[in-house]
């Protein structure tokens, strides 16, 4: 029969081994989560640049597909080019801006912010809030129901860095989000579905068009800020297309072949006024945060000179019905022309995916007459240098 004393010592042995095994077994747990953090910070490093895109449906790539709304383009024709040659809720035949650009970056894709795909490792090439249907002003696409505003858009940006958070930390957050490229597509359907959508509109009698301009401006801004105070630091901000010489306006709009005359007034007070607000929000900041790209400029050669460009029309759309097949929406029922490369426009209102690829080169090396005050390239050089 054991003595206290050695019933002490025994006990006092057992309980230094469970120490020991307890210290050992925190010791490996505290090695793999400084490993995992360490790996998991060079992998951010490694990767290319992450990309964010907000806006509406020329850069959408699927965010409406999980929204109940009319604004969508989930069935065919649509992707009919794209790899998959299926719908993604792109607007487009196959890919569009964002995709181009992130294939300059060397990235993939990035994700509809919507998707149930976009978790963990996904969160880390950056992430697309895109909604087709929404304009500067929350009242714009009203009719397209359930669409994400750009204030939510915002909102799901903010929540985005919460989760990258969780996965990566906090600090480590901001630096991605700081090095980011972000590009902000909107405007549009500030005109063609609001200001424009019937005659008279409820905007319409409300303001003059040169001031609806100036109201677009001074909402815009405040985006564009928030943007800013959220961390962005390279923003490549597109002004509208010309907006009368997309099919559908000139189906509605177009007496003798010309683009609509009022929507190109429109976007005439309205792209320069853009270029101003984003050279003095540049000035303030004493940076150049704000990239102006030029995309009227882009899209009206080749409007003016299709052939130069390989392509037969630029005021006809390949899907659709009507004038110009500028009627109603693409649909399977809609006549489809069987080659996409040498139409500019898709559908009434979108770009094909040739055209967008033509857009994202001049994004990329286009001269400051096309991108104010730089192009995508040399920011990439500089960046790469600091």
């Amino acid at each position: 029969m054991k003595g206290r004393g050695e019933s002490f010592l025994s006990s006092r042995v057992q309980v230094l081994a469970r120490t020991s095994q307890i210290w050992n077994l925190w010791s490996s747990y505290s090695l793999f989560f400084s490993l995992f953090s360490i790996l998991s910070f060079l992998s951010v490093e490694a990767r290319p640049r992450a990309f964010f895109v907000f806006g509406d449906s020329l850069v959408d790539n699927g965010n409406n597909n999980y929204l109940f709304t009319t604004a969508r383009a989930d069935s065919p024709p649509y992707g009919i080019d794209f790899p998959t040659r299926t719908p993604t809720g792109r607007f487009s035949n196959g890919y569009n801006i964002p995709d181009f650009i992130s294939m300059r970056l060397g990235a993939e894709s990035t994700l509809p912010y919507l998707s149930p795909e976009f978790k963990g490792e996904k969160l880390l090439v950056g992430a697309n809030f895109a909604s087709a249907g929404v304009g500067i002003l929350n009242d714009t696409g009203v009719q397209f129901l359930n669409i994400t505003r750009m204030y939510r858009q915002l909102e799901y940006f903010e929540e985005y860095q919460r989760r990258l958070s969780a996965l990566i930390g906090i600090s480590k957050t901001k630096r991605l989000v700081k090095r980011a490229l972000i590009l902000i597509t909107v405007g549009g359907n500030d005109f063609v579905n609001n200001y424009y959508l019937v005659s008279p509109s409820a905007r319409s009698r409300q303001y003059r068009l040169p001031q609806y301009v100036k109201l677009l401006i001074f909402e815009y801004r405040k985006i564009l800020k928030k943007l800013y105070d959220m961390g962005g630091r390279r923003v490549i901000v597109t002004g509208t297309g010309p907006l009368g010489c997309a099919p559908a306006e000139m189906a509605m709009r177009s007496r003798d072949g010309e683009c609509s005359r009022e929507l190109q007034r429109a976007a005439s007070l309205y792209n320069p006024l853009l270029q101003r607000m984003l050279t003095n929000l540049n000035n303030r900041l004493r940076r150049h945060v704000f990239i102006a790209a030029n995309t009227a400029l882009m899209h009206n050669d080749f409007i003016s000179n299709p052939t130069a460009f390989g392509f037969t029309t630029s005021k006809v759309a390949c899907c659709g019905q009507g004038p110009y097949n500028g009627l109603g929406v693409c649909s399977p029922s809609s006549n489809l022309c069987p080659d996409r490369s040498t139409f500019v426009f898709w559908d009434p209102f979108h770009p094909t995916e040739r055209a967008n690829r033509i857009i994202v080169e001049r994004i990329m090396s286009g001269s400051t007459i096309y991108m104010n005050p730089m192009n995508l390239s040399t920011i990439l050089e500089l960046d790469a240098t600091t």
